[in-house]
């Protein structure tokens, strides 16, 4: 434990992109010894559901069984997603805690940055344009802005497709 402490905290953080797998996989090639010196989090947000849609196809709330199964599948996923990733890092001789939280991704992974005290935080980016983003919103560019660490943007090159 006492190890931890003087370790520094980095933080990656996942969904189910491939964007952000490339992130991880780049970080993991390029800034391999300062990670594995460092104490290595994967984070993943599970976004909240949005049953408005089933709302208004059943007239009034949706069952509460249905929102239940649709919460679990999406934790399994999430746990799945980071055992994927943890065991990436595992091939590279790297020891990753895992984490997941459910709300907004922009929110949860700044929150995460602070309550951890993470000292850089590793994200991949979609590469959207101006106008998906003004209407998708960027979680890259929320956490660059709002984040209370340093933020590397790590967005896969075109001819790696």
């Amino acid at each position: 434990m006492e190890e931890n402490k003087m370790k520094k905290k980095v933080m990656v953080a996942i969904d189910e992109s491939e964007c952000s797998h490339w992130a991880l996989q780049w970080a993991l090639e390029n800034l391999g010894h300062t990670i594995s010196a460092s104490q290595l989090f994967i984070f993943n947000t599970q976004p909240l559901p949005n049953f408005a849609y089933l709302s208004a196809s059943t007239y009034g709330a949706p069952p509460v069984d249905f929102i239940n199964t649709v919460q679990e599948n999406q934790k399994k996923l999430a746990l799945a997603l980071l055992e994927k990733a943890k065991g990436i890092c595992a091939n590279r001789g790297v020891d990753a805690e895992t984490m997941t939280e459910v709300g907004d991704p922009k929110e949860k992974i700044c929150e995460a940055v602070e309550k951890l005290n993470i000292e850089l935080l590793i994200l991949g980016s979609h590469g959207r344009g101006a106008i998906q983003r003004a209407f998708l919103g960027s979680v890259s560019n929320h956490c660059v802005h709002n984040a209370k660490c340093p933020v590397l943007v790590v967005r896969k090159p075109d001819w790696k497709d």
